[in-house]
């Protein structure tokens, strides 16, 4: 199997090779956090690291099971460094050795160690080692493939909207690719272990819960309301069987546990007009679309509008953006894309167009909100409109397949 070259976040183990700073990888199960792991174990190869200079342990491996205990794991670790050269150390699903951040502080004050560890729940980065570690470590937030990764993955680079069609619907996880190009049949059953085991491991087991039927309710109203503004009362006010006077309490800590788990984002709001962040109808997305549709089924697929909206926003992410829904007066611009350089303000719409009559209605409606915000910073209507780029008054409307495999 061919691995796809998932070059955003390769980039960024490169810029920081050999400093000392832990780099800290985190993500959903099967993402790719292990091969991103073996393709820059390759470059280092390549750039002339010998083999006995890498120590790579994966820890859902039954060979390093005894290396669960954090002493022994030290210890190994220690007896296999390189005296008088740098030693690469990866370490990954690292969650799995109990206290493991009293060894990878000790690894890391050693100069001539470069450490890489990895992750598949937020609790990695709980604050007790973020204290531990603080200022010693970053962050790379890793999401399935992009659409721009999942087409480099075929050959036949044409007929990209059937490719994105396949997208949706089959995942985005770098091993349904596979899966697709032999059987589509059997990307369910794939994706069925991945929900089964992030509901049982990372969220279950992690946070002691035990209700599984009341959990996966939940999960399937955040799903089944991508893209809509909720609330936990919302969600409890829906969900049939909880203890009212508790109901509130459960349901944020079932969602907090799913948020951890990278199943479900949630993008908070912000008042563009008052420059401030609101507390209150944030919007949930599905870390995949596909595994979307296996868990609601085949109606899952008519909401396009949101899809396309949840496909944006998990862009955005990894684009190195934090990405809030913003609020103008009593209008709604649907994601504020923030970094250290820009914020830029994008629109999200199946289409500007209705029949003649209502063209120019729909078209208004998607500006109004971007028309209000008076400052310079770019502003965007993203559609699947396949007309030439637009512009009105330095608003552009650009088609979103074009705007992914940028």
């Amino acid at each position: 199997m061919e691995r796809i070259k998932r070059e955003n976040y390769l980039s960024i183990l490169k810029n920081f090779k050999d400093q000392q700073i832990i780099k800290v990888i985190t993500g959903i199960r099967r993402c790719g956090k292990s091969t991103l792991l073996e393709l820059f174990q390759e470059y280092l190869k390549k750039e002339g690291v010998e083999e006995r200079q890498i120590i790579s342990i994966n820890f859902e491996n039954a060979d390093y099971e005894e290396l669960q205990d954090r002493k022994k794991l030290y210890e190994y670790i220690k007896a296999k460094l390189v005296k008088g050269k740098k030693t690469y150390i990866f370490l990954d699903e690292i969650q799995k050795v109990v206290e493991f951040e009293k060894t990878v502080d000790s690894l890391f004050i050693n100069k001539e160690v470069d450490l890489y560890i990895t992750g598949s729940n937020a609790w990695l980065l709980s604050s007790e080692l973020a204290t531990l570690l603080t200022g010693r470590y970053i962050e790379i937030k890793m999401l399935p493939l992009s659409f721009k990764e999942y087409v480099s993955a075929f050959e036949d680079k044409t007929d990209i909207a059937r490719k994105f069609r396949d997208y949706l619907r089959y995942s985005s996880f770098p091993q349904a690719i596979e899966l697709f190009k032999i059987n589509p049949e059997n990307i369910n059953l794939f994706l069925d272990g991945i929900y089964n085991t992030i509901l049982f491991k990372d969220v279950m087991q992690r946070k002691g819960i035990t209700d599984k039927n009341t959990l996966e309710r939940v999960t399937k109203y955040l799903y089944d309301n991508i893209g809509n503004r909720t609330s936990m009362k919302n969600i409890s006010d829906k969900i049939e069987g909880l203890e009212k006077n508790n109901s509130y309490n459960t349901v944020s800590i079932y969602v907090q546990a799913l948020i951890d788990s990278y199943i479900v984002y949630k993008a908070n709001r912000y008042d563009i007009k008052g420059k401030e962040f609101l507390k209150t109808q944030e919007k949930y997305y599905a870390v995949d679309i596909g595994l979307r549709y296996y868990m609601l089924g085949q109606g899952s697929g008519k909401d396009m509008g949101h899809i396309l909206e949840n496909i944006v926003y998990l862009e955005l992410l990894r684009r190195g953006y934090e990405v809030y829904i913003g609020k103008y007066d009593d209008l709604e611009v649907d994601f504020v894309a923030k970094n250290s350089e820009n914020t830029i303000y994008y629109q999200v719409a199946l289409t500007t167009r209705g029949s003649t009559d209502e063209d120019n209605a729909i078209l208004e409606r998607e500006l109004a909100s971007l028309k209000k915000i008076n400052d310079n910073y770019p502003k965007y209507i993203l559609t699947l409109d396949d007309d030439l780029d637009a512009d009105f008054e330095g608003i552009k409307k650009i088609n979103v397949l074009d705007w992914l495999l940028k």
